[in-house]
């Protein structure tokens, strides 16, 4: 529960606390704080355990931290049932993304370095291939631009 406290954060408590409360008083404000806090868990150890012989044998593993959904999904996720870790591990997106940018790469060197070819071979000759043309215009200096009426 209070994981991040460290010592000076403690030591600075106890001496707030012999500074509040004086010296005479802090044992007993110790000893009821401690049955409190005792008291407290004694309730709520009785109150899970009722509740749990309330639903029955089929539920005595069950765990009230399985209801935050973080823990849930969690714990469902490392029972791994479905294999999902199998598949987690098979499938690397970075390894995937540049094995198909080097494939690319590879046809596009291929096309650039291939060797021109007479039409009777039946391929096309890559330096007669005429050029695709600019699907965008650009205008002149002095002409407005172009209107979309679908854009608007």
């Amino acid at each position: 529960m209070f994981n991040d406290i460290g010592p000076l954060e403690v030591v600075t408590l106890v001496v707030l606390a012999v500074l509040v409360f004086g010296p005479d008083k802090l044992p007993k404000l110790i000893q009821d704080v401690s049955r409190t806090i005792r008291k407290i868990r004694e309730f709520s150890d009785s109150a899970k355990e009722d509740i749990r012989s309330e639903l029955g044998p089929e539920f005595k593993d069950f765990e009230f931290e399985d209801l935050n959904p973080k823990t849930f999904i969690r714990k469902q996720l490392d029972s791994d049932e479905l294999g999902l870790k199998e598949i987690r591990n098979g499938f690397d997106l970075k390894k995937e993304m540049a094995e198909v940018s080097d494939a690319a790469r590879t046809v596009g060197d291929m096309e650039d370095s291939a060797p021109s070819q007479s039409s009777s071979g039946g391929s096309v000759d890559m330096e007669k291939r005429p050029e695709k043309p600019s699907l965008e215009k650009k205008p002149d200096a002095g002409d407005p631009p172009p209107f979309d009426a679908d854009a608007t």
